[in-house]
């Protein structure tokens, strides 16, 4: 397991959440523990009173999003470094079952549960996955979603430095609303030029589809 694996944990507890629709998934053990997903042995180890727990993490860790996604870079490190100072992580080489073709391990590695309880465990994976994806690609590839009232969390992958939502379906909402405003502007406006007007109804649609295969592509 490479340490690039683990910054995904930040994403999926911070997402349990959608403070714009009053949503919340984290009201339960068995919350808590899908979290883990294979990790089942951490996962056992997880009690009513770490519901409380993760949701304080949580809040730290949207926090560190919504600076990095400010530009608030020094921010984001400072309320980073804060959780890997709570929470250390007990790094470990492991081998596991993966083998090169003469049958050496491929050694790499590893973060071993944490022996105290499952959000000490989780918050200190969390912290030091988002530490290696802030330090190896840089502070502003760490998002929030630009699909209103959508704001999850997101890791930027893409080349070009342009993802702007979490999913395919907010860039698509997206998208279909900003042709939508659009139209409606031509409607209120029929004094704006012809290109905007009919030659529009044609060319919107593909316009709307083509920014919504570029931003896929960015990814």
């Amino acid at each position: 397991m490479e340490l690039a694996y683990y910054s995904d944990y930040a994403v999926r507890l911070v997402n349990t959440e959608e403070p714009a629709r009053g949503k919340d998934a984290l009201t339960s053990v068995e919350a808590v523990r899908d979290l883990f997903g294979p990790s089942q042995s951490a996962a056992r180890r997880a009690t009513d009173a770490d519901v409380t727990r993760f949701r304080s993490v949580r809040a730290r860790l949207r926090a560190v999003f919504e600076a990095a996604d400010s530009g608030d870079e020094r921010l984001a490190v400072d309320l980073l470094n804060s959780l890997l100072l709570e929470f250390p992580v007990s790094p470990q080489i492991s081998g596991h079952d993966f083998r090169d073709d003469d049958g050496r391990p491929l050694w790499h590695m590893h973060l071993a549960d944490h022996p105290s309880n499952a959000t000490a465990g989780y918050a200190a994976i969390a912290a030091m996955g988002l530490a290696f994806h802030l330090t190896e690609h840089g502070a502003d590839r760490l998002g929030l979603c630009e699909a209103a009232p959508c704001r999850n969390a997101y890791l930027d992958t893409s080349t070009n430095r342009s993802r702007r939502y979490c999913s395919d379906r907010c860039a698509t909402r997206a998208n279909v609303a900003a042709y939508r405003a659009r139209k409606r502007l031509e409607a209120a406006r029929p004094d704006l030029p012809e290109k905007t007007g009919l030659a529009a109804d044609s060319a919107q649609p593909s316009s709307a589809q083509g920014d919504l295969r570029s931003d896929l592509r960015g990814r």
